[in-house]
Parts: C-alpha cells; sequence; structure tokens
C-alpha cells in the first residue's frame, strides 16, 4: 500500500438508489479542487462478473472504459465528474472476486488449506481496495460499497471494510455513510429512526461511521443534526444535509457549502494543496441554467421506459447543450411503438433525431423508419453503434434498392448482408466481455462533418459491439451517397458513414457518449445540436 495514501469508503443505509456515486463523484470533484489526484472505484455485490451480459432494465446502461471493461454506469459519473479516465480496476463485483479466489484455489496456491469466506475473500477483496492506491499516483482513493447495509450480499465487503481500518491507520482511513431521512407529511415530521437503525448495522459489523451524509426533501433543523449526532456516535458538524437538488452537478458545491471536504480533510488530517475554487465547474453550471434557446431532440431506442438504460448519452446532451448555451428538450421515444402509419405524428416536431444502441431485433423496423424520416426529410440525424448500422440498412434498402438488406444479427439469411458479424466473433460461444471493447483509432476524411467537429482527422473512441459494416458493399454504397468518413487504420473497419447533401447525418459505430465530461463536451454532440439550432431556425 502507498503509505501516502488516503482511503474514503462509502456505504449507504435505509434504501438503495440514494445516490453514493453522486456524492463519491462530488466529494472527489471537491478534492480534485484542493490539488489532490483522486479516483473513484464500485464495488458491486452482485455475481455476475462485470454488467456486460446484464439487460440494461436490470442496471441501468454499461458503461465501457478506455481498456474495455464493462462496468458500472457509476463509473460514467466517476469520470464526467473528474475528468479522469477509468479501467478494469475502478469496477469490481462479488463474481470477480470469488473468480479470482476460486482460480487460486484450482492451481493449488493456497497450499491445501480450507479456502473461506474470512480470510481469503476478504483478503481478495482488500487487495482490491488498495490496487489503485500502491504506486503512489493518487493522494486519495474513495471506494463507493454497493447495494445496502444489511444485505447479505455486502457483508463481506463490510467486513473488509472494518479491517481496513487496521491495515490503514485511523488517519488514513475514513467512513462516509450516506442515508435517508424520510419525511412523514400526515406527522409533519422528518424521521431518524432508519438512519439509527442503519447505523446501528454498521456498528454491529464494526464500522463505526466518521461521517452522514442525510439525503433528505427538507432542511434538517439543528435539533434533529443534534439527535442523529448524538445516537449515531459522530460529530455535530460531521452530519451533512444533502438536499434533492436540481442537476447532479449542482451537488459539488452543494456539498462545499457543508464543508464535506473540510470535514474529510481534518478527519485524514490532509491540508489542501492548491484551492482553484471551481471556477470552471462554475462557469458550466451558470451556461447550464441559463440557455439563450432550446431544441427538442428525440432519442429512438427500445429500453425508454429505464431512462438510465441511456445515461451517458443524456448526460452528453447536457454537456453539449451546456457549450452552445441550447437548453435541450430531449424526448424519449421507444421504436416499438414507431411504424410507417404513425411515424410523422411522432417524429415531426423533433429538431435533431438520435437513434440510439442496442441489440437484437426488438423495435428494429421502428428505427428503420426513422431513419428514412430523418434521411428524406432533412432533420439532423445522429445514429450511435446500433444507430449507424440502422442508417445504413435503411439507405441500401430505400435508396440502392436492396430490398431485404439486413444485418445478420437481425437475419442471419439475409441476401444483402450489409452488416455482418466481425470475423474475430465468429468462434465466440461466452457472452460476457468478448465484444469489441474499449478504445480504438479512427481516420477521419478531411472535410467531413466529423473532422470538421474534432477540428482534427485522429481520434480514438470506445467500442461495444460484434457486428460491423460489411465491407463488400462499400464501393457500392458510397457510390449511391452514403460515405465512409471514418475508418480504423490497421483493420478498414467502417466507424463513421455520412450522407451527402444532407445538412447533418452522421452515424457512428462507437459510443462517443462515454467520453463526454462536463468540462470536455463530445464535440460530435456539440455539433449535433447546432445543426438542430440551425434546422429549426429553417422550420
Amino acid at each position: 500500500m502507498g503509505s501516502s495514501t488516503k482511503y474514503i469508503f462509502i456505504t449507504g443505509g435505509v434504501t438503495s438508489s440514494l445516490g453514493k456515486g453522486i456524492i463519491a463523484a462530488s466529494l472527489g470533484k471537491l478534492l480534485q479542487s484542493r490539488g489532490f489526484s483522486v479516483t473513484i472505484q464500485k464495488f458491486d455485490p452482485y455475481l455476475n462478473i462485470d454488467p456486460g451480459t446484464l439487460n440494461p432494465y436490470e442496471h441501468g446502461e454499461c458503461y465501457v472504459t478506455d481498456d474495455g471493461a464493462e462496468t458500472d454506469l457509476d463509473l460514467g459519473h466517476y469520470e464526467r465528474f473528474l475528468n479522469v479516465t477509468t479501467s478494469q480496476s475502478n469496477n469490481i463485483t462479488t463474481g470477480r472476486i470469488y473468480n479470482n479466489v476460486i482460480t487460486r484455489e484450482r492451481k493449488g496456491e493456497f497450499l491445501g488449506k480450507t479456502v473461506q469466506v474470512i480470510p481469503h475473500i476478504t483478503d481478495e477483496i482488500k487487495s482490491n481496495f488498495y490496487k489503485l492506491g500502491q504506486d503512489g499516483k493518487y493522494d486519495v482513493v474513495i471506494t463507493e460499497i454497493g447495494g445496502c447495509v444489511g444485505d447479505i450480499e455486502s457483508l463481506p465487503f463490510i467486513e473488509a471494510v472494518r479491517q481496513a481500518r487496521w491495515d490503514l491507520g485511523p488517519n488514513n482511513f475514513l467512513v462516509i455513510h450516506l442515508t435517508l431521512i424520510p419525511y412523514l407529511s400526515a406527522a409533519k415530521e422528518l424521521k431518524t429512526k432508519p438512519t439509527q437503525h442503519s447505523v446501528k448495522q454498521l456498528l454491529e459489523a464494526g464500522i463505526q461511521p466518521d461521517i452522514l451524509v442525510c439525503r433528505t426533501e427538507h432542511h434538517l433543523p439543528l435539533d434533529v443534526k443534534k439527535k442523529l449526532a448524538l445516537f449515531c456516535n459522530v460529530q455535530l458538524n460531521s452530519v451533512i444535509e444533502a438536499m434533492d437538488a436540481e442537476s447532479i452537478y449542482d451537488v459539488p458545491l452543494l456539498m462545499k457549502k457543508e464543508k464535506l471536504d473540510e470535514r474529510v480533510m481534518t478527519k485524514l488530517k490532509l491540508t489542501s494543496k492548491t484551492n482553484t475554487d471551481l471556477e470552471h465547474w462554475k462557469d458550466f453550471l451558470g451556461r447550464l441554467k441559463n440557455p439563450t434557446q432550446e431544441v427538442t431532440i428525440g432519442l429512438i431506442g427500445k429500453y425508454v421506459s429505464l431512462p438510465d438504460s441511456y445515461k451517458s448519452i443524456i448526460e452528453s446532451f447536457t454537456h453539449a447543450g451546456a457549450a452552445v448555451e441550447c437548453k435541450v428538450n430531449l424526448k424519449l421515444i421507444s421504436s416499438e411503438e414507431i411504424h410507417t402509419e404513425n411515424f410523422k405524428s411522432k417524429l415531426e416536431e423533433l429538431d435533431g433525431i438520435l437513434v440510439a444502441p442496442g441489440f437484437g431485433e426488438r423495435g428494429f423496423e421502428g428505427k428503420i423508419e426513422t431513419v428514412r424520416y430523418a434521411r428524406e426529410q432533412k432533420v439532423p440525424f445522429f445514429g450511435i453503434c446500433l444507430g449507424m448500422q440502422v442508417a445504413v440498412i435503411e439507405f441500401a434498402r430505400n435508396v440502392m434498392g436492396l430490398k431485404g438488406a439486413n444485418s445478420t444479427e437481425m437475419d442471419p439469411e439475409t441476401q444483402f448482408p450489409l452488416i455482418a458479424l466481425m470475423e474475430e466473433q465468429k468462434k465466440i460461444d461466452q457472452m460476457g466481455g468478448t465484444m469489441r471493447l474499449g478504445s480504438y483509432a479512427c481516420d477521419l476524411k478531411k472535410g467531413s462533418k466529423a473532422a470538421q467537429a474534432y477540428g482534427k482527422t485522429k481520434i480514438h473512441e470506445r467500442h461495444r459491439h460484434r457486428y460491423e459494416f460489411n465491407n463488400d458493399y462499400l464501393e457500392q454504397v458510397e457510390n449511391a451517397g452514403l460515405i465512409a468518413t471514418g475508418k480504423n487504420p490497421d483493420t478498414g473497419l467502417v466507424e463513421i458513414m455520412e450522407l451527402k447533401n444532407h445538412p447533418w447525418f452522421v452515424g457512428v459505430q462507437f459510443h462517443p457518449e462515454y467520453k463526454s465530461t462536463a468540462l470536455n463536451p463530445q464535440p460530435l454532440f456539440v455539433k449535433f445540436i447546432q445543426a438542430a439550432i440551425d434546422n429549426k431556425k429553417v422550420k
């Protein structure tokens, strides 16, 4: 362990989904603004090795890192707030922990010992706690423990946190417990009992939280804070109020106002290296909250009933909208509800159309209709991953006359497989972690919309797909007017398609949304919003 590295653990009580990820990211941002190098990791108690095989309805989107790890969507928050890339090491699941231990047991590495949850599983968890702090690259490592204190599946993680205090010593170790203070409207009062119970469960597991962050819809009066401090064994100034905010990007400033960073620094005996006062962040928030124009953009996908399925895309619109001082009204429209009879009524009020990534054929034909509408009506169009593939198939069917053109994902027997399984994917029988994942290079055509957006011709973007554009059709497609303006320099894989004679029609095979951050908005999103603004003026 890097002896100088400080470790902060964030646990949750009372209920899940209180926003541990946002609190972790906000605290990280505040410590960063004081000159510390910070990273955040998430430990998830489920048995999947990673969320790559989970339906988005189960867990929201699957976020992909530069090194090709399929991870929890909270890692997206960490990157968007901190502007620092994460990796495979920043997201660990129970499945990974057990997998590592069992693999070592099969190799005989435990020398005949009985392999048990304590010490073997907890030791493996701890070695993953400390991994990111080992080379001294980070001053502070924040670890978010997923789930809720008291869950059976979280017990080994909580025990590992308890042991970590012994390993690290009191000045290098801190526990923040995020909890809920419900308001009973009938009684018109805030209730502290659920939090007391939650802290009691932590104490039974041998952990005394140092700071309580209390999610609440109403301000906490002093007497409520005193009661919490007294019954939960924390200092009064370590009871932090976390009111609901209008935007997640307000939370760092709210936490600064509540002096969360100061409490953390006092307890960890840290002194500020600098204090940048978050000027750039405030500037971003100012533009976000004072737009000078607005547009309506349709996000067409099949998981729209759970917006978290498109978390990174939605946040990318926030970042890019702020960059051009434009409020983006996103309409999430289910592609299953779009068909030849109704597409006009569903799409005509949109200033721009984004066709979202996804897998499988459910809602596929609705996406085809959507692209056709955007192409024919000259509405700015942005297709991501499957969205690009749909654009190619629609073009082949309706412009090139290749009736029945398809992706072999949707129709393995199609006569015109414009999209086909990648060569290296054909031998794969395991689903998890086997797609084309992570960051790859892309060369852009000079003068293309993509090159104008990025302001350069060499870029790197993150991927998550098994199917690709079939280069056997490239010449035909380009002759008809759909141009490959971005290609992978090593494989010739088509990464970007643009339609000639259209104000803005861009499909990308990669996922640009994974690299958008609050302070570095993704250039394609910025240009797409700009095109939607121009389209609205023309209308």
